[in-house]
């Protein structure tokens, strides 16, 4: 049984998104296109912290044509 306040459900990460990238500064490697910031984490990780809400310019990657 899950502990208290923790969902099973999984958590939409940046690695799916259209705007992560990895950029080359080494102390803030990731980043994200879509709200111009850089980050030591997930960048999804942080617009959560700060806003109590996922990230809304989440958008998932296409596939490329075949």
């Amino acid at each position: 049984m899950p502990a208290t306040g923790q969902s099973t459900a999984p958590r939409p990460g940046c690695l799916a998104c259209r705007h992560y990238h990895i950029s080359h500064d080494a102390r803030f490697p990731y980043a994200c296109r879509a709200l111009h910031i850089k980050s030591k984490r997930q960048p999804c990780i942080d617009v959560l912290e700060a806003s109590g809400q996922p990230c809304l310019y989440r958008q998932q990657k296409t596939a490329p044509p075949s």
